[in-house]
């Protein structure tokens, strides 16, 4: 009897103990419904090549938001209509600024303190006063302006070269007036050059709302960092249309650095005008269909340029041993930032031969 109850225990104990590890270890194979879905989830992703997903801007908001201000101007105008002709004062112009410096300096556009006898700046924590203009560039539509306050707060600048196409951006700013507002979008593109708002253009492109009265204000990364100033937007009726765009933290940074020191920025110069050279002027001048380079179209009276030996008609192919490509702006934006004085080296082609130009720049002018 002992030995017939051992021989049918012990394998009900190893069924149990078979049951036991299957639910355990293998519980698909119990599984009857053969339609049952299975729920599988991702991997918790390691640092290397992964992106973090922000739920939430109010850190970087929080951070960035102080530094943007509201700029209202006074502008002073006579009233020819009257036998006294007082002067009349309109308050227009409402824009945005941005504190970049606790020594009270304030970056804006120039269209937005274009004109103003007066210019007044409203900070977020309420306070107001008068900004004392240091100096405008109209050439990049910047403006720097002054404040004669206290325990100022300043944006943090992110370097404009590590921006990509993708990166999150907040605009913040004063649209219509209504009040601080931040929008979010994108960098949609970088390097921007060829829209012919300003002279010297190298714009950020975004899809975050840019309204009338955004202008000046600040264009920050997801951090709070500021990436740069917001300038224009592309509209057919006046309102966001999702593409704007922003001067670059690099651009801003060259304009102040200038306008603290000079009170202008100081560009160098050598007095040519040129465009990219077309299939027909290439013909004419009898090169290959594969030469690439400018077409020098015009020289300035008493230029570097002229003085140096350069004609219209020669095509310059070089600059300081560099190939030159594109419609011209490139050449342009690198001789800006030749120091007046230095000598920059212009290869260029003449009826079919390479010829080489020593050209000593000097400061752009204002007319120019």
């Amino acid at each position: 009897m002992t030995r017939t109850l051992s021989q049918l225990i012990w394998p009900a104990l190893v069924g149990v103990m078979a049951a036991m590890l299957t639910i355990q270890y293998a519980p698909q194979l119990l599984e009857s419904d053969p339609h049952s879905v299975k729920v599988v989830q991702v991997p918790a992703m390691t640092s290397e090549g992964s992106q973090t997903i922000t739920r939430s801007y109010a850190q970087a908001v929080k951070q960035a938001a102080p530094s943007v201000v509201s700029i209202y101007t006074r502008t002073e105008r006579t009233d020819n209509t009257t036998k006294d002709q007082q002067p009349q004062f309109y308050f227009n112009n409402l824009g945005s600024g941005v504190i970049v410096s606790d020594q009270g300096y304030v970056v804006t556009n120039n269209h937005v303190i274009e004109s103003a006898n007066l210019i007044i700046v409203a900070l977020s924590d309420g306070r107001e006063g008068l900004a004392k203009v240091i100096g405008t560039d109209p050439d990049t539509d910047l403006a720097l302006l002054k404040l004669e306050m206290s325990s100022l707060p300043s944006i943090t600048l992110t370097p404009s070269d590590s921006l990509q196409v993708g990166d999150i951006v907040l605009a913040i700013g004063n649209p219509f007036g209504v009040g601080q507002t931040v929008t979010q979008g994108i960098i949609s593109g970088l390097d921007r050059n060829t829209l012919g708002l300003n002279t010297y253009e190298d714009f950020i492109q975004t899809d975050a709302a840019i309204n009338p009265g955004n202008s000046g204000g600040a264009l920050v990364t997801a951090d709070g960092y500021l990436a740069g100033i917001n300038a224009a937007i592309f509209s057919k009726s006046g309102g966001s249309q999702g593409i704007g765009f922003a001067i670059p933290t690099k651009q801003v940074q060259q304009v102040m650095a200038d306008l603290i020191r000079f009170g202008r920025v100081v560009r160098g110069w050598v007095g040519v005008q040129a465009h990219g050279i077309t299939t027909a002027e290439l013909k004419q001048a009898g090169l290959p269909d594969t030469q690439r380079g400018l077409m020098i179209s015009g020289v300035y009276q008493d230029s570097p340029a002229l003085k140096a030996g350069l004609l219209p008609g020669d095509v310059l192919t070089q600059i300081n041993q560099t190939p030159v490509v594109g419609t011209g702006l490139e050449a342009m934006n690198y001789i800006a930032k030749v120091p007046p004085g230095e000598i920059v080296q212009f290869t260029v082609l003449r009826e079919g031969k390479e010829r080489q130009f020593q050209i000593k720049t000097s400061e752009r002018p204002r007319s120019q």
